[in-house]
């Protein structure tokens, strides 16, 4: 499900700066990234068994590159997914069958 109007969608930034604001508030980027797009998720826990909801924010590089780390990345919106140990991982009507993010 994308989460729509949250003023994030569209908003350009430096990498560096935006690694550590989304590490401040635990939207880990992890190994997530390459060289022209980046994946931050955000894990929350759920009372219901095998299921983790996230909600990630993917960006892609407007100029420069991710592994260099001089890239500057232009956010889109973000997404609430929910998945399911350990069939996938469904963002809205569709699933996918990653096991992991």
């Amino acid at each position: 499900m994308k989460l729509e109007n949250l003023g994030i969608e569209e908003h350009i930034m430096d990498l560096k700066p935006l690694d550590h604001i989304m590490g401040k508030h635990a939207f880990i980027r992890a190994g997530q990234w390459d060289y022209e797009r980046v994946t931050y998720d955000y894990k929350i826990g759920s009372n219901e068994k095998n299921i983790t909801y996230y909600v990630r924010i993917q960006g892609f590089a407007t100029e420069g590159d991710v592994d260099r780390g001089d890239a500057v990345i232009q956010l889109k919106t973000p997404l609430l997914g929910k998945h399911y140990y350990p069939h996938g991982i469904e963002y809205g009507e569709e699933k996918t069958s990653k096991k992991t993010l």
